[in-house]
């Protein structure tokens, strides 16, 4: 299975998602998110798996950033390759399809539960949320999650490739979700204990990881991703 990873090259880790479809057979090819004309000759990989950012998908300044991006994944949707994306992956998908992204009120941080009406698809967690932003899924989804913030997860079967999107992070590891928490917020403002974090990711690692591994073999019979099995 070859999956092409969308990503920052400053944050390339896929953490649990990865380390589930590296167990499963996939190969991993990066495609840097700033640069995606240099791979629109790619032949079509098995899955696309769009992760998160620090982009901000509604920033006018990065308007050909998001554009390029929304049409590599309309291009691999309609050449039928699956797309699977996470929190700014997701937002993308979204605008790719139709739908938008917007600032969020207030940031939603930390590990919470969704509201959901599919818990193979979107189980209600809690999962591990690091945002500011909100998606408003494509006319043509199906949200299946969603939080006070607002919607945590679609599918979409519009185009030739079926498509997944998680508002959360199913794939933070402790030690990543540190980092970001140490990179910066003005928790202050938000009245958040940035320590409260960082316990909370080492409190349910163990869970998230065998969550993220549920939830990658459930989207990839969701989308019909052929796996080799032993």
């Amino acid at each position: 299975m070859r999956v092409d990873v969308v990503a920052d090259l400053t944050d390339l880790d896929g953490g649990f998602v990865s380390e589930r479809l590296r167990q499963i057979g996939a190969s991993f090819e990066v495609v840097d998110r700033d640069d995606l004309g240099r791979f629109d000759t790619r032949p079509a990989p098995d899955l696309l798996l769009l992760l998160g950012s620090t982009k901000t998908a509604h920033d006018p300044r990065l308007d050909d950033v998001v554009r390029s991006e929304t049409r590599y994944v309309k291009a691999a949707l309609d050449a039928g390759a699956p797309v699977m994306g996470i929190c700014y992956g997701a937002q993308v998908m979204a605008r790719a399809l139709g739908g938008t992204s917007y600032a969020a009120a207030e940031p939603e941080l930390g590990w919470r539960r969704v509201d959901t009406v599919d818990e193979t698809l979107c189980p209600s967690g809690p999962w591990a949320q690091f945002h500011h932003d909100v998606f408003v899924a494509p006319p043509t989804a199906r949200v299946l999650g969603t939080s006070w913030a607002g919607p945590q997860c679609f599918v979409d079967e519009s185009r030739a490739a079926r498509a997944i999107a998680w508002q959360f992070h199913p794939e933070v590891t402790a030690d990543t979700f540190a980092r970001w928490v140490a990179e910066g917020e003005p928790y202050d403002a938000w009245n958040v204990d940035p320590r409260d974090l960082v316990r909370q990711a080492r409190t349910h690692e163990a869970a998230s990881r065998r969550a993220a591994h549920a939830l990658v073999d459930a989207a990839l019979s969701y989308l019909r991703v052929p796996v080799a099995t032993a």
